[in-house]
């Protein structure tokens, strides 16, 4: 196995770069952790968004993801086969479909959010608590 590459100093001095690198990290361990439970961000990111509230229309779920409508056809498709989320008419509009959690997608977002604090412990190990949550309170000033 080769070593990992070592990026330029004056790239290690960008803030940017560093958090980029930590953000493609952190993504890639929580990939793995999910993949183990045959489980995908996307999956959690639906069932995350068919558990607040009222099901949502099939169109503002993908709003809400921000992905391509056919994008979202397949992805709830999924959760269907899989058992983790109905497909019903709207009674107030019939051309559109509304999206909720079954019991199992429910579960299935429990599971995976244990997964994800767990993997989420093991990123951010080398931090203390008050700087997780200082490093928290600043990535919200950030997020768009």
């Amino acid at each position: 196995m080769s070593p990992s590459p070592t990026p330029p100093a004056s790239l290690l001095q960008s803030t940017t770069y560093r958090l980029s690198a930590a953000g493609r990290a952190s993504r890639a361990s929580a990939v793995a952790a999910l993949a183990r439970e045959e489980l995908r961000l996307d999956h959690v990111a639906a069932l995350a968004v068919l558990t607040e509230g009222e099901p949502p229309s099939q169109r503002s779920l993908g709003d809400r993801l921000a992905k391509d409508p056919g994008d979202v056809v397949r992805l709830v498709d999924e959760l269907e086969r899989r058992g983790w989320a109905t497909r019903s008419r709207d009674p107030a509009d019939r051309r559109r479909s509304l999206v909720g959690p079954t019991a199992d997608g429910e579960d299935v977002l429990r599971r995976a959010m244990a997964l994800l604090a767990a993997d989420e412990d093991e990123v951010l190990a080398p931090l203390t608590a008050k700087e997780r949550r200082t490093l928290h309170a600043l990535l919200e000033r950030l997020d768009p």
